[in-house]
């Protein structure tokens, strides 16, 4: 049978606008800070993608600042702000691991902000951490992902921004995960920063990108040339960019389809629950349409992702972010699942994913759940 790919939070199949945008950049072969007729061409692609990728989020063109993607994003928006006078970084303890290993890195003390059992960042707890902010940790910061790239939970990042703000602090928001799932509005997060990915949307990897709100000091990574009005050294990666733009703008029209993938994971969800017994994370929550993370108890990740594969069905045991290793899933254990750590997979759809897929991936699993039982009954 025909594969099924449904690991899109890992990185999604590069969609056709998306790829002839890319193919038309390096046609150009000019240099976008050159002033020749080819250097002009770079130029205009790389600036008509920074409006098409300004319009996902509804922001201004000179707000976008590209990077090599999101974890670049997330490095710069961090050491900004740390550079600003940031000095105790609070970071929700099931984000991404740039952000989790960037905060860690900078020479300062990194506070754990909790989750709850849903997987939400605990806004009582940082109303109380702020209200006992002492003027020697500096200004305050946090970090939280808009949307979980494991559990899919959406976070309350408009109200912890509005916390953050009274306290005098600001909010980066990793929004990686979100943009093109669910609609989001840069102004109505409350974020100061706020970074995104390429090839989450369908665009080519290598390109992401970092937009700044007023009240937000970057201070550059990169040094050398001027490029990206100086916040960022280096020869844009123009067709990279290009793509990016496209996948921005395909994602902004087919958002309304998005939703659809919420009915097709919730009625899988039920089809397991009916026939298994498994433990699904953040369930009671706002999730992304597409994502379904769960885990059944002694049949580990490794096993699942193994059995559905050689059956033609992808997806991944948490976070891509590994280098191929299967390690028990951080993001579960601050949630308080410690026990499925080692036994939960992500399920992820985007945009051209069916409901066949997810119906593909359901027979595929229970078929592998049920050999996977009857192996542990012979023993």
């Amino acid at each position: 049978m025909t594969a099924v790919y449904l690991d899109y939070n890992a990185t999604a199949p590069i969609r056709p606008e998306a790829a002839e945008a890319a193919a038309c950049a390096l046609a150009i072969g000019g240099n976008p800070s050159s002033v020749h007729a080819a250097g002009r061409l770079a130029r205009a692609a790389v600036e008509k993608a920074r409006e098409q990728v300004a319009g996902l989020v509804g922001v201004k063109p000179g707000s976008v600042t590209f990077t090599s993607g999101g974890t670049e994003a997330n490095a710069l928006a961090i050491e900004s702000a740390i550079a600003a006078g940031a000095k105790r970084p609070l970071v929700s303890m099931t984000d991404h691991v740039s952000v989790l290993a960037t905060a860690a890195a900078a020479g300062f003390w990194t506070e754990a902000w909790p989750v709850t059992g849903d997987g939400l960042a605990d806004l009582d707890w940082l109303e109380q951490r702020l209200k006992s902010w002492k003027a020697e940790d500096g200004a305050p910061f946090a970090a939280l992902s808009l949307a979980n790239n494991e559990t899919g939970v959406i976070q309350p990042v408009a109200q912890a921004a509005a916390l953050l703000h009274a306290a005098g602090g600001w909010l980066h928001v990793d929004a990686v995960q979100a943009v093109g799932k669910v609609a989001v509005n840069f102004a109505d997060t409350g974020a100061d920063t706020m970074s995104l990915s390429s090839h989450k949307l369908g665009g080519p990897q290598g390109a992401g990108a970092l937009v700044a709100g007023t009240r937000a000091t970057l201070s550059r990574r990169l040094h050398g040339g001027g490029q990206e009005r100086g916040r960022r050294a280096g020869t844009e990666n123009v067709s990279g960019i290009a793509g990016f733009g496209a996948a921005a703008e395909a994602s902004l029209r087919d958002l309304p389809l998005a939703a659809d993938q919420a009915a097709w994971r919730d009625a899988v969800q039920t089809r397991l629950a009916q026939d298994a017994e498994v433990e699904v994370f953040g369930a009671g929550v706002a999730r992304l349409p597409g994502v379904l993370c769960f885990g059944c108890e002694d049949f580990d990740a490794e096993r699942q992702v193994m059995a559905l594969d050689l059956d033609g069905v992808m997806v991944s045991a948490g976070a891509a972010c590994s280098s191929g290793k299967m390690a028990p899933s951080q993001v579960l254990i601050a949630m308080g699942f410690t026990p499925l750590a080692n036994s939960a997979i992500r399920v992820s759809g985007g945009w051209a994913s069916t409901e066949a897929d997810w119906t593909r991936f359901a027979d595929v699993w229970l078929a592998a759940h049920g050999r996977h039982q009857r192996r542990r009954s012979a023993a």
